[in-house]
């Protein structure tokens, strides 16, 4: 495993992505960085992070060799990995919500950004950005955010909490190389966070309405059965858990 450490970069993700087209790179190629200016999340969500105090980084997983459809377990063995080393760490319950955000009791620490390269309908290489608020005890205008040291009050090494979390993910990316999707259905469908809990969300138009999950369905569109006992599947931003 090749590790790349920059003082500072706009997107890990972006460095990855521009060095993997100029020459090749080994398996689980890692960038990290202690502070990047230009952090991105899902749908152009901008990932603010205190310099030097969080893990930022992004590793490049190849010959993923899976279906465009098949793409959510990508998503499903990164999110559990990062899970798992929280889980291992923190005094606390955690869980994965939909997509692939990591809570810790009802509070963001974690969150993750892929971005794949598709070849004739098969997703070739993915390139996975991970976040994971560390250090960090301040965060402005973040009112449902949180990190390791605001739970722990310890400091945490950050060379050796990104160790832990690649082995994890190295771990359960041979899931996916090895085609064990039903195990990796069973394993993030145990930490959905709500799963099977009728809550209040909002829409995309911000109607409101009580439903509960019951699932993901396999191109990753969340499920929720209604109130009415009719199930809807919902897309990325179509819609949003609402906090009483």
């Amino acid at each position: 495993m090749r590790l790349i450490k920059l003082n500072a970069t706009e997107s890990t993700n972006t460095f990855l992505k521009e060095l993997s087209r100029r020459e090749e790179l080994d398996n689980f190629t890692v960038v990290v960085t202690n502070n990047q200016t230009k952090g991105r999340g899902q749908m152009n969500a901008v990932w603010n992070s205190e310099e030097g105090k969080n893990l930022i980084f992004s590793i490049l997983i190849k010959d993923v060799n899976i279906e465009i459809n098949d793409q959510f377990y990508i998503s499903k063995a990164i999110s559990l990995s990062i899970y798992e080393c929280m889980t291992s760490i923190l005094n606390v319950n955690t869980s994965i919500k939909w997509p692939n955000d990591i809570l810790a009791g009802e509070s963001k620490i974690a969150g993750i950004l892929i971005e794949n390269t598709v070849k004739k309908s098969k997703i070739k290489q993915s390139v996975v950005g991970v976040g994971v608020n560390v250090n960090q005890v301040v965060f402005k205008n973040l009112p449902f955010a949180t990190s390791m040291k605001l739970i722990t009050k310890d400091n945490f090494d950050l060379d050796l909490l990104l160790n832990k979390i690649i082995e994890a993910i190295i771990r359960n990316v041979e899931l996916l190389y090895t085609k064990q999707f039903d195990l990796l259905d069973e394993f993030y469908l145990e930490k959905l966070y709500r799963l099977n809990v009728f809550s209040v969300y909002k829409d995309k138009l911000g109607n409101q309405f009580r439903g509960k999950i019951i699932g993901v369905a396999k191109d990753g569109k969340l499920q929720v059965k209604l109130e009415n006992k009719k199930t809807h599947k919902f897309n990325l931003k179509e819609i949003e858990f609402v906090r009483l």
